[in-house]
């Protein structure tokens, strides 16, 4: 019993100092960052639309992606993504990035049914709003990717691996990551 209240005393103690590290933070960073290195991290959904986005260094903010084709609508095969943060928005030009997986030969291994494949590739940044108005730069993309493909269910090849490019994966998993540098 005694160490159940001890961890919950350090559990307490802990989240307490990240919010009050979080309040700091938050003061320390309400006028226009300055610019330089950023970090960030982007698990997607497997939708191919929505996901996550974690930013350190010059833009210290996280929130959503969409990924929007030319004219600002959700597209799974769109080329641009718009980055929605606590304290803004914008948008990056991913062309470059969907050109390099559009050609990708990923590592298969039959046996198992899986898949991976990994790519690099720059973005470019623009249409800032909020904090982030005025943004401008380039970010040097990685992305990985795995996926679990099903088995043929009929036909020659029953109860083979079926990694057809039209065939929906039984599980995937993205993520997108980098670093760059940003101007305001």
């Amino acid at each position: 019993m005694r160490t159940k209240r001890i961890a919950s005393l350090i559990t307490a103690t802990t989240l307490s100092g990240v919010l009050f590290l979080g309040v700091g933070i938050s003061i320390a960073t309400a006028s226009t960052p300055a610019g330089g290195p950023i970090q960030f991290y982007a698990p997607q959904s497997n939708d191919g639309i929505h996901g996550t986005i974690f930013i350190t260094g010059a833009i210290g903010d996280f929130g959503k992606t969409l990924t929007i084709d030319k004219n600002g609508k959700p597209d799974a095969n769109g080329n641009y993504v718009k980055i929605t943060l606590q304290k803004g928005t914008f948008e990056l030009n991913s062309t470059a990035l969907n050109a390099k997986f559009k050609n990708l030969q990923p590592t298969v291994y039959k046996a198992t049914c899986s898949a991976f494949g990994s790519g690099t590739a720059k973005v470019t940044l623009f249409d800032g709003t909020g904090l982030y108005q005025g943004i401008s730069g380039t970010w040097n993309i990685s992305a990985s990717f795995g996926i679990f493909a099903p088995l043929f269910k009929s036909g020659k090849n029953k109860g083979q691996c079926d990694l057809s490019n039209n065939v929906q994966p039984i599980n995937q998993y993205t993520l997108i990551g980098g670093k760059g540098i940003v101007s305001f």
